[in-house]
């Protein structure tokens, strides 16, 4: 599944505004090695390089075309491609930096446990990840997927992220290999200029699975039902505009100078 910088940095803003609000409730982090991994076009990469200047930061990314974006972005920064299910890095991390992407894995609750245990002693976790499957915007999706006009080119079952785990599940987690866990939501109100806006977001995440294995007749008719759902869903304000509703989840977490074995 490739992912389109372009579509993507156009809400850079808005996308931006969650890691920037992760990025303050980290702690001052030790000297070591510092990743930034499902780092996209290398926006959340400019901002932990700005308030760590001089650390060793690597970015860190499956998509080609992220990662082409994020270099031409930050020429002086490495930036590696991986699979993060499978990543590792070379040495034990001071930070690890990961902004909405660990909602694509698997198992996200495995995904935040196996990066919590790569930690150096005293290493920090910082983790967002969007919590809107339960959206007007991500109920479409699947429903109109679920519709006979589309259905059969799923047959190998929806595209659907699994589910986040609960805070609690996250501490229960993490407490006994951290010193530290905060996990805590924070809802976004984004003003778009309507709801052809709001498709375009979600062109750029959420519904590119929904639109990959359709031919591109089927994929404008799904987009042209989608519209018809958004324009449903997100009624205007008086000025025009529409409103976004988005909450994400939110997570940093130290790691024991040492952990019982």
């Amino acid at each position: 599944m490739t992912w389109s910088a372009a579509q993507y940095v156009k809400f850079e803003d808005e996308r931006t505004r969650p890691a920037r609000d992760l990025l303050a409730q980290v702690p001052e982090v030790r000297q070591g090695p510092l990743f930034d991994i499902g780092c996209g076009p290398g926006n959340s990469t400019e901002l932990v390089a700005a308030r760590f200047a001089g650390a060793l930061l690597t970015g860190v990314d499956s998509d080609a075309d992220m990662l082409a974006a994020a270099r031409q972005r930050l020429p002086d920064i490495p930036f590696v491609q991986g699979d993060l299910t499978e990543w590792h890095p070379g040495e034990p991390p001071a930070l690890l930096f990961a902004n909405a992407v660990l909602q694509w894995m698997p198992d996200p609750a495995a995904s935040i446990a196996r990066l919590a245990g790569m930690l150096a002693p005293g290493g920090v976790l910082a983790v967002q990840v969007p919590d809107n499957l339960d959206e007007p915007t991500h109920r479409a999706m699947r429903e109109i997927a679920a519709e006979p006009a589309f259905a059969d080119a799923y047959e190998a079952g929806l595209p659907n992220r699994n589910s986040l785990p609960a805070p609690f599940r996250l501490i229960d987690l993490l407490s006994p290999l951290c010193a530290r866990v905060d996990v805590w939501h924070t809802i976004y109100y984004h003003r778009l200029d309507g709801p052809e806006a709001i498709v375009e977001w979600v062109k750029g995440t959420g519904l590119r699975p929904y639109l990959a294995p359709l031919s591109e007749e089927r994929r404008q008719a799904f987009l042209g039902r989608y519209l018809e759902r958004v324009r449903a869903e997100y009624p205007p304000l008086a000025d025009g505009q529409v409103l976004l509703r988005f909450p994400r989840l939110f997570l940093v977490a130290v790691r024991k100078e040492t952990v019982p074995a």
